[in-house]
């Protein structure tokens, strides 16, 4: 009798690619908690390899250090002889990053960042209609319309009018630019709590996502401490807070001159913050006040959310506290502005950003 026979199978033993990948994923997350210090970073992962044997006789940290220099995540090869990332790993901290955070949206239909106005635009629909004067010949349904002019005028004496034309309905795409503001201050790591790294984590899940599925969109980032300044993409692995206070104005004013330069007309602002606004500039001095809500300083800040909402670029706060006074600043600010607050912990800073972000694509401000 002629047919397949079917035996027990045995996986091979695990290879040493495997304890690559588990060991990887340990330091990518000790990476970005150093602020990309890879020296510190292997500290930590031999100090933990010695407390929870994460490696074996056949692979030991040393393996997983030259297979690290080997496929191109780190290198010695610098004039100090230090140890430094490589654009691999800083790629792979972005992409672990979105999958972690906005791992949902894999479950999500593609191209979710459609207007319900139809017309036209860049994205297709099945939805035919008929020709309208101005519709490019691009979005003619030639199938379609050699039908309407066979049964409407016959085949032997063939001809097409414009009342035979149907074309392919299309959607406007939102473009939105969007500018991510993060707070440096001392603060975001006060108290026993590291509020930096998830912050750094959204920012660069945002960014992945932003240039994997919306690359029309625009993503800047800057982050405020006592000043505030732009810094690229591939620097959020090593931002660090500083001794700062917190010049909430001075990053508003920032991201408003980023945003008239850019020209998609959706424009928004993400902050993320863990305090109340403590400084201001004045000419070449600041005024500080770290204890409590200092009117000069209110007022400042106030001011710049009336400005953004008369040009309509709204602002939404993500303020990783919850005290009190600090959700009545970010209330009043917001009704000022007329843009959104969350107040969340740490771990659910992600999903909040995501699903705003998700949700101002839809809107035409």
């Amino acid at each position: 009798m002629s047919g397949y026979r079917f035996t027990q199978y045995v996986p091979p033993p695990e290879k040493a690619s495997s304890d690559f990948q588990k060991l990887l994923k340990i330091f990518m997350q000790l990476v970005l908690i150093t602020s990309g210090n890879v020296a510190e970073a292997l500290q930590w992962l031999t100090e933990l390899d010695r407390q929870y044997g994460l490696t074996n006789e056949k692979y030991g940290i040393g393996d997983f250090i030259e297979q690290l220099k080997r496929e191109g995540y780190i290198t010695d090869e610098t004039e100090r002889g230090e140890i430094k990332l490589k654009a691999r790993s800083e790629q792979h901290l972005r992409k672990s990053a979105l999958e972690e955070i906005f791992g949902k949206l894999r479950k999500a239909r593609g191209g979710e960042h459609n207007t319900v106005h139809s017309g036209r635009g860049d994205e297709q629909t099945t939805e035919k209609r008929d020709y309208e004067f101005g519709d490019t010949p691009e979005q003619i349904a030639m199938t379609d319309s050699l039908r309407n002019a066979q049964i409407n005028h016959g085949v032997d004496n063939f001809f097409m009018t414009e009342r035979d034309l149907e074309v392919i309905e299309s959607e406007f795409k939102t473009q939105t630019s969007t500018v991510l503001m993060i707070d440096i201050s001392h603060s975001m790591i006060l108290y026993g709590e590291d509020r930096i790294t998830p912050a750094k984590k959204v920012a660069m899940a945002l960014a992945e996502l932003i240039t994997k599925k919306y690359p029309k969109d625009t993503l800047d980032v800057l982050v405020f401490g006592d000043d505030a300044w732009q810094i690229e993409i591939k620097d959020l692995p090593y931002l660090q807070v500083g001794p700062y206070h917190t010049n909430t104005v001075a990053g508003l004013e920032l991201a408003m001159d980023i945003l008239r330069r850019r020209k998609n007309p959706n424009k928004q602002i993400f902050m993320i913050t863990d305090g109340k606004p403590t400084c201001i500039k004045q000419g070449i001095r600041y005024y500080k006040n770290a204890f409590g809500l200092d009117e000069k300083i209110l007022a400042r800040t106030l001011n710049l959310a009336t400005q953004l909402r008369k040009i309509k670029i709204p602002v939404t706060t993500f303020m990783i506290a919850t005290d009190p006074y600090l959700k009545a600043f970010v209330r009043e600010f917001t009704r000022t502005n007329n843009g959104n607050a969350y107040y969340s912990n740490v771990q659910g800073l992600g999903n909040l950003v995501f699903e705003d972000f998700k949700r101002n694509r839809r809107k035409t401000w």
